[in-house]
């Protein structure tokens, strides 16, 4: 099997203003790139290219570019782990996928209906490279008492690029082109920017084995019994995810079945729960980084934070009102922010080899983000079906369910013996 060095690296030194700003806006910038597509061009994209099918053209781009995404992150930190590159380990796959990620975007902004498939599997095979390496970046240079605020600020770029990109799009439209390249072109400058200022880790070539891939292919399982703590990390995220997909998958048809939202009102509503989703889910994640550095706790921010990411979910199941709906997106925002800081500091903390298989972890962790999205719509009908009658379906019983795997995602945090 190949083997990667597990020699202790030298203490870190604090990580200062200077690193943690552009480091967080290269994680913003990846985040503009990557979500503006999903959120809201690439559906309009397929609206203006096949106008007659965009629905399925769309299922097929975002479901093909779901499996790539699952495909690519593991392999992506496993050979950012072994890369013996001059210029580091981490730096030539995060240009790279920079590199690849563009490419997918311009794709997309310039051909017809299959381009905007392709151009979609591109786009997330390059950052799908480059977000495990840039994460990487975390237990490769940061010391672990500092990883709290360093995830709490870096996952304050997800919600705020959502935002921006939606932003950014409307201030471009209707140049289809501009819509898809700007937020292209600024995570180019911000991710180049980082890479400029980082002093990534050099692997010498000694250090390696010759690629074995039954060894390589094998070092994509993480066995229970060597590293408890990093699969009971990776189940809490899982479930917490579980819960966060079905929320994502099906607020809109909420809204129009069961809160009644005209479809001309949507758009408008889903601007104020997007935008109350992401003060919170900014307060959250910030606050909940930086308290947790400062009494050194990690395991139970990430209890407490599931547990407020249920209630979140309980209350949206409880209601069909617009307002108490976005009280419950506003608790389910602050679970969510303090719960992904908190989680990346402590599987920063818990990776099987902090030394030589960092990106492989985080890699490995990624896919407990990934799968819930293609799952938690795949099994949503049964709970809609419960109880249900013609075409009603039942709301209450699909977010009483995501808050259920919620809670179940902090129960799975309990046994994590290795971080307090």
């Amino acid at each position: 099997m190949p083997q990667t060095p597990t020699a202790p690296l030298p203490p870190k030194p604090d990580a200062s203003i200077g690193f943690t700003a552009l480091y967080a806006l290269a994680m913003f910038g990846t985040f503009l790139a990557l979500l503006t597509p999903p959120v809201m061009t690439l559906a309009l994209r397929a609206a203006e290219v096949a106008p007659a099918n965009k629905e399925a053209v769309l299922s097929w781009a975002l479901g093909l570019g779901a499996l790539v995404s699952l495909l690519v992150n593991p392999v992506a930190g496993q050979l950012s782990d072994r890369t013996t590159s001059r210029w580091g380990m981490r730096r030539p796959w995060i240009l790279a996928g920079l590199v690849v990620g563009l490419a997918g975007l311009y794709l997309i902004a310039t051909g017809d209906a299959t381009m905007l498939v392709v151009g979609w599997c591109v786009t997330q095979l390059g950052f799908n490279f480059l977000i495990p390496t840039l994460l990487a970046v975390l237990p490769d240079q940061v010391p672990e008492r500092q990883h709290g605020r360093v995830s709490g600020i870096l996952n304050a770029g997800f919600p705020v690029g959502v935002v921006a990109g939606v932003s950014v799009a409307q201030a471009v439209a209707p140049d289809m082109r501009a819509m898809f390249m700007v937020p292209g072109v600024v995570a180019v400058v911000l991710v180049v920017l980082f890479m400029l200022r980082l002093d990534d880790r050099r692997l010498s070539p000694a250090d390696v084995a010759p690629l074995d891939w039954k060894g390589f292919l094998g070092g994509f399982w993480i066995s229970p019994r060597a590293a408890p703590d990093f699969c009971w990390a990776w189940l809490s995220r899982f479930l917490l995810f579980m819960g966060l997909a079905t929320l994502m998958s099906y607020q809109v048809f909420y809204l129009l079945d069961k809160v009644g939202i005209a479809p001309a009102a949507v758009p408008e509503t889903m601007l104020k729960s997007t935008l109350v989703s992401t003060f919170t889910t900014v307060i959250g994640s910030l606050l909940g980084g930086w308290l947790s550095d400062r009494i050194a706790r990690r395991r139970v921010f990430v209890l407490v934070s599931a547990l407020i990411y249920s209630v979140g979910l309980a209350v949206i199941g409880t209601t069909a009102q617009l307002e108490p709906f976005l009280w419950g997106i506003a608790i389910c925002g602050l679970g969510q922010g303090v719960y992904l800081a908190v989680d990346l500091a402590l599987v920063a903390e818990v990776l099987p080899d902090k030394t030589g298989g960092a990106a492989k972890g985080i890699g490995i962790i990624s896919l407990a983000n990934n799968i819930p999205q293609s799952l938690a719509p795949a099994i949503a009908p049964v709970f809609l079906a419960i109880g249900a009658a013609g075409m009603a379906k039942n709301y209450g019983a699909l977010f009483w369910a995501a808050a259920i795997f919620a809670l179940l995602g902090a129960l799975a945090a309990v046994p994590i013996k290795g971080v307090k």
